[in-house]
């Protein structure tokens, strides 16, 4: 028995290796953005039909306030990553240190407005948190990452495959 739909989608020639994932910062962040921003639009068309304008004005607070931090260390990440590789797990725990003081000094300055509607606001800012992390976990987990360079292993004319690089190590026995 033959599958007819296997010949439209059968490619021609071999496949080509796909390499590692371009930007995974990038990828990441755009994704996470799409997911909190359809859920902040749901929640604030919920805090509109079942509040008044404060409760949509603290649910688009609390959860573009969570997008803005949380998105900072992937953006940080997006930045420094081909710049300063050895450098980007430094640069995110000043990144992390960062985000934890400016969310503490924007709630202390901002103190609790006349016009916020707190249910609201931290409903939308837990559910941004957790579809944030979802993403965030999800798509990370889909990202292809170089572990090791192929091209350094050659395979001489005979069958053998051997490797070009240089290494420090003792080899193993």
């Amino acid at each position: 028995m033959k599958d007819a739909s296997a010949n439209n989608s059968a490619s021609p020639g071999p496949l080509a290796v796909s390499g590692p994932t371009a930007s995974p910062s990038w990828n990441i962040l755009k994704k996470c953005f799409l997911v909190d921003g359809a859920l902040v639009i749901l929640i604030a068309l919920l805090a509109f039909i079942f509040t008044d304008t404060d409760g949509v004005i603290s649910v688009l607070f609390g959860s573009l306030l969570v997008m803005a931090f949380f998105g900072l260390s992937l953006l940080v990440g997006h930045l420094f990553s081909k710049r300063m590789p050895d450098a980007v797990m430094g640069i995110f725990v000043l990144t992390y240190f960062v985000k934890v003081v400016g969310f503490a000094a924007v709630m202390l300055a901002l103190g609790t407005p006349a016009w916020l509607n707190k249910p609201w606001f931290a409903g939308a800012a837990v559910v941004a948190v957790l579809a944030w992390q979802a993403t965030e976990i999800v798509i990370f987990s889909k990202q292809r990452f170089l572990l090791f360079d192929e091209s350094a292993v050659v395979a001489s004319p005979s069958g053998e495959v051997r490797d070009d690089s240089e290494t420090k190590d003792p080899p193993h026995v």
